[in-house]
């Protein structure tokens, strides 16, 4: 006799076999993917506001707290960044958005802290190691800076801060309250005349790293600066956009290639929260997808019988071995209570 626990058992089996053949998941996860979408002509690379935009998809990146090396911040304030991308023929630019209740953009005084987000991307194939990448595994860093911004602008120096101040003279000093470049003698600023990045004058809110590891964070040389930068600030909330020609000046630099996928992550600093450096909020990686330029249209042909959709045709099987499952298992259900 056929019980009704054993049909239900034949019916799993059946659907099983059929989930199977046809390849359909019972659940399905989905990884978060940026997709830089192609467009014709300029990308706009100083407009956050720019409707090209609005054609990329924007995803919600989570963030969490770097906990793993010194020095950490349990509590950072940055939970989650908006992202989208576009690419032309010769760039790719990436705009990022978060919330920020303040606008941080001086660190003339050693109190002050900069707010700041970053993008990286692995120099290997496959995904090193989130923070600042292993030993075995290096990663470019395109970390844009809001200070560096603001110099863009004007520069900021202590009678930014303090407009009262008073200076006696400055030694070998063409002016009053004289920039590095305004020394008759570099040497009196070393840090400018080493060519130390953070004493010059900077091209681009944007400084392109590389590391391989915690405390191995590095500038690449002045003429391995390709990325370029604009963040603005409006409504409590920052827009940053960061842009590089797709190709890359040297082994240090990402590559991007159309049709392929990247690993990337993201960081962001609030200078109001006091994070810096390692204090920071981080994401976990993120897949972004270069897309290939859209192909020529071709030329009119006479119509033609639509493609079989595949998933149309797996989801209509599946319901057919669903409700004959469903039919043998009440067949089963009602000889049973006969035999009863």
């Amino acid at each position: 006799m056929i019980t009704r626990s054993r049909l239900a058992l034949v019916g799993l089996i059946v659907l099983a076999v059929a989930l199977t053949f046809f390849k359909i998941p019972l659940a399905s996860s989905q990884s978060l993917t940026l997709l830089a979408v192609h467009v014709d002509g300029d990308l706009p690379l100083t407009d956050p506001d720019s409707v090209l935009w609005k054609r990329s998809t924007a995803i919600d990146v989570p963030l969490s707290a770097q906990t793993i090396s010194m020095p950490r911040l349990n509590n950072t304030n940055v939970k989650a960044v908006t992202a989208r991308a576009l690419r032309n023929d010769q760039q790719v630019a990436i705009l990022v958005e978060w919330a920020d209740a303040t606008e941080n953009a001086s660190i003339v005084r050693v109190q002050d802290f900069r707010d700041a987000v970053a993008v990286q991307f692995p120099l290997v194939e496959g995904e090193p190691f989130i923070c600042m990448g292993q030993a075995d595994g290096n990663v470019n860093v395109w970390h844009w800076k809001a200070d560096w911004q603001a110099d863009l602008t004007a520069r900021q120096d202590m009678e930014t801060v303090y407009p009262d101040m008073n200076v006696d003279q400055y030694p070998f000093a063409k002016t009053a309250f004289p920039a590095p470049i305004d020394y008759a003698d570099p040497n009196y600023v070393p840090a400018f005349a080493a060519g130390n990045s953070f004493a010059t004058v900077h091209a681009s809110p944007v400084e392109n790293l590389i590391a391989g590891g915690f405390g191995s964070l590095t500038t690449l040389p002045p003429d391995d600066q390709p990325v370029q930068g604009h963040g603005v600030y409006a409504d409590g909330k920052w827009r940053v956009i960061f842009s590089r020609d797709l190709t890359a000046l040297s082994p240090d630099d990402a590559k991007f290639e159309a049709g392929k996928i990247y690993p990337m992550a993201i960081a962001a600093w609030d200078g109001a929260n006091n994070e810096r450096n390692g204090q920071k909020s981080v994401s976990a990686w993120i897949a972004l997808s270069v897309s290939r330029a859209p192909a020529a249209k071709p030329e009119a042909v006479a119509p033609s019988a639509p493609p079989i959709d595949l998933g149309l045709l797996s989801i209509l099987l599946l319901s057919i071995v669903g409700i004959i499952t469903a039919i043998g298992v009440s067949i089963g259900w009602r000889v049973e209570q006969k035999h009863w």
